[in-house]
């Protein structure tokens, strides 16, 4: 049911029947030069897309860098908390086609499709008679998909209301390629290169706010520093690559011993500073012997053929 027609290069002019959609756009494009939260951009896009697109639920799912899966990021109408958060595998149902293919999808009924995903009418007892689907892309690669349930008319749908809903899509696109490339930088701007933990700038960062809240919640909060013993001598004997990728192995180690609500950063050559949030004098020390013991314990290189203990 896809045509070339479909997938032609839209522009604001096509849209000059409505208005209503181009002020919804403009809106949304003021939005994405400036804020860079990926929820509120996306939230207002299916807003505005389910106030053009008459239909009886509306959704963007977003695609997993690392495994595919389709998840629902944001969902208008009914079975809203149901859906939010739930996931598709790859390449199943119609969104997870038009993930995998790129292309549009427009389904009259999806009960006569074979691919049709079930699951998520019998979780919600949600009745999908009907589905336009359309992909989320830039540059190309699939970043995830707009699917629409129940659109009332396909044919006026297709006609008057795809135009816009595909800009509204390239917009989508785009603010989830910022959001990521953001997160990216940020990323990068707190983590230590060489062993991948937290560094110092994040360190401060946490330590203002872990003070913060703990002097207003009158709680306590832990610091500990380690240095690592004789390290200037395994450097000298084993080379500075060898001695970045201990310090990475050790805080490995470190990281075993402390809780998802722990913070571990690389402070400087040889050092590491954990936060323990709500832990005392007495509960830090245990971590620290825990530690301690593990660090002792555990043999260091051991894929090469000079292991350090």
């Amino acid at each position: 049911m896809k045509n070339d027609a479909d997938k032609k290069s839209l522009t604001p002019a096509d849209l000059a029947f409505n208005p209503e959609a181009l002020i919804d756009l403009v809106q949304v494009g003021q939005l994405l030069t400036s804020t860079f939260d990926l929820d509120e951009i996306l939230q207002l896009i299916m807003e505005k897309v389910s106030l053009i697109v008459k239909a009886e639920n509306w959704s963007l799912l977003l695609k997993d860098e690392e495994t595919d899966d389709l998840t629902f990021k944001v969902v208008v109408g009914s079975n809203e908390d149901a859906l939010k958060g739930m996931s598709i595998p790859p390449g199943e149902g119609i969104a997870g086609c038009v993930a995998c293919s790129g292309d549009p999808e427009f389904i009259t009924d999806v009960q006569n499709d074979p691919r049709f995903f079930r699951i998520a009418d019998q979780f919600t007892g949600f009745i999908t008679r009907s589905i336009a689907c359309i992909p989320l892309k830039s540059h190309g690669i699939s970043l995830g998909v707009i699917e629409i349930i129940n659109v009332e008319d396909m044919d006026n749908f297709k006609r008057n209301e795809l135009p816009a809903l595909t800009l509204f899509a390239d917009y989508a696109a785009i603010a989830i390629e910022n959001s990521r490339y953001f997160s990216r930088i940020r990323q990068l701007s707190i983590t230590d290169e060489y062993t991948g933990l937290y560094n110092a700038r994040y360190l401060y960062e946490f330590l203002d706010r872990i003070i913060s809240e703990s002097a207003h919640d009158n709680t306590d909060a832990a610091a500990v520093f380690i240095d690592i013993d004789n390290f200037k001598k395994v450097v000298d004997e084993y080379g500075h690559l060898m001695g970045s990728l201990i310090l990475k192995e050790i805080g490995e180690t470190i990281l075993g011993c402390l809780s998802e609500d722990d913070i571990l950063a690389k402070y400087g050559g040889d050092e590491y500073v954990i936060i323990l949030p709500g832990q005392g004098k007495e509960s830090a020390r245990k971590v620290i012997e825990r530690i301690r013991q593990e660090i002792r314990s555990t043999d260091y290189l051991t894929s090469t053929d000079r292991p350090v203990k």
